[in-house]
């Protein structure tokens, strides 16, 4: 393949991206919907799978944790500078706007799991940013990437544990409800009305955001905005054939995946060398792996643009939004009381091989609903509610 990428090859590489991030995401997710991240150690040792399970669960932390949210997140970064060239500012915030709500309304009432607050927040956040040069930027994104170590290092040898505050508030709010450590994995395998699952999502946005200051996500997510936002500036994605690909996957490779052997390894140990350790083994192995899959797809294109790959990814990809909310509503169809209730009863293999059929399913009606309609349901929705006005949705 010759010459500088097209605007429709440059969305496919994208959508492809954003596809192969959803799948990614899927992997990292439904462990939490079926409640098995809930379980306690002994539990998950009395699986049986629990051998295999013990295999899987370290390449999920070697592979998957964090890899593809920061994929994601680098894609948002290009997205918000394609919107801003070509819309501006008062649209991006007014869609920032929009994604609060959507995203306020998954958090309470379907999965207390959301990111899409997170990413809203973020995302007018980085408005700030605009202007600065590209010195600054990648300064600034270096340093948000990097102020969790610094973070961790304040909790384990200073004795600053901030996020505790925020921790007791949950476990309080938990407690007036009835929900405590010994029902707290069988909460929503045991519900059978959705009053009972709104109990647990009312302390759920308690605990997610404890898990937002615990694990300081806010920082993390506007590094890699910023990234993105770099990247897409400097049009990287127009001039592939011009770029070090090769050389750059080399080094990423190199950096990424002997580090990310070490995270995976104190992850699954109980963290031996300690907090600041591991945070820093996090922040150095996760965005390596993340461009490793991003220049992997790259190359391929480069190689073979008419690749079932693309074909694939590329229909989820469009359809991100719809995608997203929908492993939600079908977590809570497969493992809550209010549908098949098998929550808490599967090993971990099951679990993943149930999330890469639910993938695999999503890309065929992905596939099937682009063949008539132009935008995904939710896209059709958030791109009506953006720019104030309607939009056919037929082809």
């Amino acid at each position: 393949m010759t010459g500088p990428t097209t605007e429709r090859q440059r969305h496919v590489i994208l959508d492809a991206l954003r596809g192969l991030a959803l799948m990614g995401i899927a992997l990292a997710n439904f462990p939490e919907f079926a409640l098995w991240t809930f379980l306690s150690s002994e539990q998950q040792a009395a699986m049986p799978t629990a051998c295999i399970d013990e295999i899987v669960r370290f390449l999920q932390y070697l592979v998957v944790d964090g890899k593809f949210y920061s994929i994601f997140s680098i894609l948002f970064g290009i997205g918000f500078s394609l919107i801003m060239e070509r819309h501006g500012l008062r649209l991006f915030v007014r869609r920032m706007l929009i994604l609060v709500i959507i995203g306020f309304l998954h958090l309470m009432f379907i999965w207390s799991g959301d990111i899409l607050l997170l990413y809203a927040v973020g995302g007018l956040l980085l408005t700030l940013m605009i202007g600065l040069s590209d010195k600054s930027l990648l300064l600034l994104a270096l340093s948000l990437i990097l102020i969790p170590v610094g973070l961790d290092a304040l909790i384990e040898f200073g004795g600053f544990n901030f996020p505790e505050p925020f921790y007791q508030a949950w476990w309080n709010k938990a407690k007036t409800l009835g929900i405590n450590e010994a029902n707290f994995a069988s909460w929503l395998r045991d519900a059978n009305s959705y009053g009972q699952m709104f109990a647990f999502l009312i302390q759920g946005a308690y605990e997610r955001l404890w898990e937002f200051v615990e694990g300081h996500r806010l920082p993390k997510v506007v590094g890699l905005f910023i990234l993105g936002y770099l990247a897409s500036k400097h049009r990287l994605y127009t001039r592939l054939q011009d770029l070090p690909l090769r050389k750059a996957l080399y080094w990423n490779v190199s950096i990424g995946l002997p580090t990310s052997l070490l995270y995976a390894w104190s992850a699954t140990s109980g963290h031996p060398w300690g907090l600041t350790v591991h945070s820093l083994l996090y922040a150095v192995s996760v965005i390596p792996l993340a461009i490793v899959f991003i220049i992997g797809i790259c190359l391929l294109y480069l190689q073979s643009p008419k690749s079932v790959v693309f074909r694939w990814l590329a229909a989820p990809g469009r359809m991100a939004l719809s995608c997203y909310i929908s492993h939600s509503l079908i977590g809570v169809l497969l493992f809550y009381g209010l549908g098949f209730g098998l929550g808490t009863s599967l090993g971990l293999v099951y679990i993943e091989l149930i999330a890469l059929v639910v993938f695999f399913i999503q890309i065929i009606v992905c596939r099937i609903w682009l063949n008539y309609f132009r935008f995904g349901p939710l896209e059709w929705l958030w791109r009506m509610l953006t720019y104030g006005r309607y939009f056919p949705i037929i082809k």
